[in-house]
């Protein structure tokens, strides 16, 4: 029997949707394809810095990726990342750069993921997504981890390669389980962090170990952050989570225990709550939804059984 109680909530989980991008992962060796790309007039470009991006609203309601032609991009650039082509043919690029573009005549404005990812098209958030992580992973390893001497970007930037060692280095994934457990009453164990502000609540979620599988990182990450024992452990869904460079592997998981005992330094304070528990607990502010953009408050939903509130919408 599935342990996901209510499935009437269908909305999809945040940067999942399929973009329409093929990242044409055969071409960024090719350096003569990438340079008939980049000059291609069709080419798309934008900037990335410090995981932000410029965001603009259209007319028709809309927020989209601020880019321009190829042509147009800055002549200074040293990091070209090639994310992939369109249905149309189009080619997008990003550009990492020390500092955003000023746009003083517009209405552009910068905005990290956890904004435009929930206001920007599949299109623009999956080329957000693949940007922040490459200029994330980027920016940290710019030098060998086997001789220690400084590498310098090869395939389109998906790749950091080793001219003194001939040692290759490719973009960091870490995969970590975020989980919502329930009890044999069908309540819900969510738990605040300690540098969250008061009320912030949320699903557990932790790193995956080396030498262990997924189900045993649920098992131990709810034991060790709540004193909770769960048993049956079912998949979700996955995200791409480039806060760093994690993959956010989604689970409900039933527990077999219910005394509660954090550990004090991740978890500060966790608490079954039934459905009427946290719906009370919602209109009178004293917990706060997770944010939007993350797959724990489609977790939650999933057993709530309908939308969270936003976070600008609880006092």
């Amino acid at each position: 029997m599935s342990i996901i109680s209510n499935d009437s909530v269908d909305r999809p989980i945040g940067l999942t949707a399929h973009s329409g991008i093929d990242r044409m992962a055969h071409h960024r060796l090719d350096e003569a394809w990438l340079s008939a790309a980049w000059s291609h007039p069709t080419t798309r470009v934008f900037v990335v810095s410090g995981g932000q991006v410029l965001i603009d609203d259209t007319p028709d309601g809309r927020t989209e990726l601020v880019m321009t032609p190829a042509f147009e991009a800055p002549v200074t650039e040293t990091h070209r990342y090639f994310l992939g082509t369109d249905t149309d043919g189009v080619s997008y690029f990003a550009l990492q750069k020390d500092s955003l573009p000023g746009r003083m005549d517009q209405s552009a404005r910068p905005a990290g993921l956890r904004e435009a990812g929930l206001l920007l098209s599949p299109r623009d958030a999956g080329l957000m997504v693949h940007a922040v992580a490459l200029e994330n992973w980027q920016r940290l390893h710019r030098f060998c981890s086997r001789c220690g001497e400084r590498t310098v970007i090869a395939a389109a930037g998906h790749v950091r390669r080793c001219q003194a060692c001939g040692a290759e280095h490719y973009p960091r994934t870490d995969p970590a389980v975020i989980m919502l457990v329930t009890d044999e009453e069908d309540r819900a164990l969510l738990g605040r962090q300690v540098h969250w502000p008061e009320g912030r609540f949320s699903t557990l979620a932790g790193f995956v170990e080396p030498g262990e599988s997924i189900e045993q990182s649920v098992a131990r990450e709810v034991f060790e952050e709540a004193g909770v024992t769960v048993g049956e452990v079912e998949y979700v869904a996955s995200q791409p989570w480039p806060f760093p460079s994690s993959l956010m592997l989604g689970f409900m998981a039933r527990a077999t225990s219910s005394e509660i005992n954090v550990d004090g330094e991740e978890i500060h304070e966790a608490r079954w709550f039934s459905r009427e528990d946290l719906t009370a607990a919602f209109e009178s502010g004293e917990v706060l939804p997770p944010y939007g953009i993350s797959i724990a408050s489609r977790l939650i939903e999933l057993w709530y059984g309908k939308p969270l509130p936003k976070p600008g919408d609880v006092t």
